[in-house]
């Protein structure tokens, strides 16, 4: 039999891109509510304890009334909330992290899926640690440079309204107490002992992402680093040292692969990642890990 598939929340931003992900595909079956039932407790606890697998595309007080509803203890739980990336007893979304965390995730019941800002981060932070290129004490700075998609679908009708605030025009710095969300999960999932000092940039485009941490490292030590780390990986990769065109926020837009480049010089260096905040950093990530968990081949659906 075909694994069944239940996504809660599909209406949403990130559940239609994994439904444009899985719509096509002929070795699972997707489970669908009647659009008049999507509220209803009654039919979304049947769809979400008859599937093998459900993805919850929910806010985080919605994702953990979610779980409580599922009783079936063959259910795996995919969410793509913040509300389970710290938690212990849910396996982290990135299969790339380490050399056991591909194997976890196909075990897990229960996985949380990366949020897109924290992704670019702990790709280019949780090796160098790892590989004790930067202490778990370091100080690390970052901003992230976003396509207006990742803020939903408020956001997105407010940069797409044919009149519009004149201000949207120009990149917008935002989380200025710097406690963003994904903050919590860049420091446990890198093992920091101080949270980084992380700020996000808006821009007037509608998907893609530059994360860049600044780091006082050699550039050349930076670079050996993360391409031995993710030597041989089909999702991510590392770009060629020397590069010193420019980094366009959208680059990887419609693809679901994420590049690292490495930048600067044997003083100081930056490490960027370029990906699209709806595909390696939400929901071509999510595929990836139901791909995982299914025993299915990992890229089955995305695209490189």
């Amino acid at each position: 039999m075909k694994p069944t598939i239940y996504i809660d929340g599909q209406a949403g931003t990130t559940g239609l891109q994994i439904y444009q992900r899985l719509g096509a595909r002929t070795d699972i079956a997707l489970l669908s509510i009647d659009p008049d039932k999507r509220k209803d407790p009654a039919e979304r606890k049947k769809l979400l304890n008859a599937a093998d697998v459900v993805f919850l595309c929910l806010p985080d007080a919605a994702a953990k009334e979610a779980v409580a509803l599922v009783e079936n203890p063959t259910v795996r739980i995919i969410d793509a909330s913040t509300a389970h990336r710290t938690h212990p007893d849910w396996t982290y979304g990135f299969p790339e992290l380490s050399q056991g965390q591909r194997a976890a995730i196909v075990q897990t019941k229960r996985l949380a899926n990366p949020g897109c800002h924290a992704t670019g981060f702990i790709s280019s932070v949780a090796p160098l640690v790892q590989h004790g290129i930067l202490s778990p004490d370091d100080f690390i700075p970052c901003y992230s440079l976003t396509g207006y998609s990742g803020g939903g679908k408020g956001m997105i009708a407010d940069y797409e309204a044919e009149t519009r605030e004149k201000s949207l025009d120009a990149p917008a710095i935002y989380g200025l107490t710097l406690n963003h969300k994904h903050v919590p999960e860049m420091q446990a999932v890198c093992g920091l002992t101080t949270a980084p000092c992380f700020t996000p940039v808006v821009d007037d485009y509608y998907k893609g992402m530059a994360t860049t941490v600044m780091l006082q490292k050699d550039a050349a030590a930076v670079y050996d680093a993360l391409a031995g780390h993710y030597a041989g990986q089909q999702l991510v990769s590392v770009a060629p040292l020397g590069y010193t065109g420019k980094l366009y926020g959208n680059a990887m837009a419609g693809r679901d692969t994420l590049t690292l480049y490495v930048c600067g010089n044997e003083d100081r260096c930056t490490v960027t990642a370029l990906f699209d905040n709806l595909g390696k950093g939400a929901s071509g990530a999510a595929v990836q890990n139901m791909n995982l968990m299914l025993g299915f081949e990992e890229t089955c659906g995305l695209t490189l």
